[in-house]
């Protein structure tokens, strides 16, 4: 299978003060198109910073990521941000909704910054896979923590993107609520054909993907394809 996500000797440090805190350290591993793959690992691990190099959010120390056929490396700021315009998708653990826009909007913003036609027709539909149709004009102070993640979902897979990276998509969610944003996650997914990178510390949402990365102290403990 192509690799959509290529990472190889990813490293990063920060400054503190006067110290040097090494976030990540020498981080390499693949990821096949249509994939879905979990990074897991305790608080303070280097997920976070990892996704964020992954997705050309900021840059590594040292190493290389290649995205989509693309060396991030090799692109400046607004090259990155077209790449992920066009080919990335994210979740957030806080939703990270526009409260001004209504639900209807906030599906279609990513829409309409491509200069798609029926951009508003588009976005309904998506609503309605997730089951918010009828909560289409509600703003995000009117929805629950469950139905704002869910219109996340919907604005999340939008431009149809080739991968999409989900942080800790069920963190602020009840168990219940959590599992239907799951199955919802796994369902578009597979329909969409999307490459799924989630993020979090809970490996029971791991173990449903096919393969784990399991960072320990910046550094990579385990690689593990659990299923075909």
């Amino acid at each position: 299978m192509p690799k959509i996500l290529k990472i190889a000797g990813l490293t990063k440090t920060y400054s503190s003060g006067r110290k040097e805190l090494t976030v990540l350290q020498d981080i390499s591993f693949e990821v096949e198109k249509g994939q879905s793959f979990s990074i897991v690992g305790p608080s303070g691990s280097g997920k976070t910073t990892l996704l964020g190099l992954c997705a050309g959010l900021d840059n590594p120390d040292s190493g290389q990521v290649e995205l989509c056929g693309q060396d991030l490396n090799a692109l400046n700021e607004d090259e990155r941000a077209q790449l992920r315009n066009k080919e990335v998708g994210f979740i957030f653990q806080n939703f990270q909704l526009l409260p001004t826009l209504t639900a209807l909007e906030n599906v279609s913003v990513p829409l309409e910054l491509q200069g798609s036609k029926n951009a508003t027709k588009k976005s309904m539909a998506l609503l309605e896979k997730v089951g918010l149709a009828k909560r289409s004009d509600h703003y995000p102070s009117q929805l629950s923590g469950g139905e704002q993640q869910r219109v996340a979902l919907a604005r999340a897979f939008a431009n149809a993107p080739s991968i999409l990276f989900a942080d800790e998509p069920t963190g602020n969610l009840d168990e219940e609520t959590g599992e239907k944003v799951i199955k919802l996650l796994f369902d578009l997914n597979q329909e969409a054909g999307t490459t799924l990178v989630i993020i979090s510390h809970d490996l029971d949402l791991a173990n449903r993907t096919q393969q784990i990365l399991r960072l320990k102290g910046g550094q990579v403990l385990t690689n593990e394809r659990i299923k075909v």
